[in-house]
C-alpha cells in the first residue's frame, strides 16, 4: 500500500561544490520532491546544497521539515522558512529525527557530515534496523570513489557483499524520482 505522503530525507553539503552540477541536481531533487508532494527532511540549513534543495522545494510549494542543531543554527544560517524548523541539542539528535521522520534516504555530493550521516543508516540498515530505501545522487560520478572503498570492504573480508545491495547510486534525477516511486508504491 503506498505511504500517504512519504518523507525523503536528503543528506548534503553544506558547501557547494566545485561543479555547477551539483547545485543544479540540488535545485532539481527540491523542485521534483515538491512536485510530486514528497516532503524534504533535511538538515535545516540554508547553504550550500542544503540551501539549494530547501529553496527549489519550498518555490515549487513542497513540504519542507528542517532540522538543525544549535550550535550550526548560525554557521549553517538556520532556514526558519520551513514548514517545521527544529532545533536540537546536538548532531545525535539531529541524525535521529531526521531518520525517525523519513521514509527513505537519499544522498546528494558532499563532505564528512553528509558521509557521517549515510554510513549511520547504512549500518543501521546492514543490521537489520530498518529496511529505508538509501540513494546516493551520483551527480558527475560523485560517489564513485566510495563505492570503490565499499567493494574494497568486501574484498578484504570486512564486509558481507550484500553490503553492496544496501546502498544504490542514481544517475540523475528523473532516476532518482523513479526508484523513490517504486519504493512508496
Amino acid at each position: 500500500m503506498p505511504l500517504p505522503h512519504p518523507s525523503v530525507c536528503v543528506y548534503c553539503g553544506a558547501r557547494s561544490g566545485n561543479r555547477p552540477a551539483y547545485a543544479a541536481a540540488a535545485q532539481a531533487t527540491g523542485t521534483m520532491l515538491a512536485s510530486r508532494g514528497w516532503r524534504l527532511v533535511y538538515g535545516a540549513g540554508d547553504v550550500g546544497l542544503m540551501g539549494e534543495v530547501a529553496r527549489a522545494a519550498i518555490s515549487a510549494g513542497g513540504a519542507t521539515f528542517g532540522v538543525i542543531p544549535q550550535h550550526l543554527v548560525l554557521r549553517e544560517v538556520g532556514k526558519r522558512d520551513l514548514s517545521t524548523f527544529i532545533v536540537t541539542e546536538d548532531m545525535h539528535e539531529r541524525k535521529k529525527v531526521m531518520y525517525m521522520n523519513s521514509d527513505a534516504i537519499v544522498v546528494l555530493p558532499g563532505g564528512a557530515g553528509s558521509l557521517d550521516e549515510m554510513f549511520e543508516v547504512l549500518t543501521w540498515r546492514q543490521l537489520g534496523l530498518h529496511s529505508k530505501p538509501i540513494l546516493l545522487l551520483d551527480t558527475d560520478g560523485y560517489w564513485q570513489p566510495l563505492f570503490t572503498l565499499l567493494r574494497h570492504l568486501t574484498v578484504e573480508g570486512f564486509a558481507d557483499a550484500s553490503l553492496l545491495e544496501l546502498v544504490e547510486l542514481v544517475p540523475d534525477v528523473a532516476s532518482l524520482e523513479s526508484r523513490l516511486t517504486t519504493a512508496f508504491n
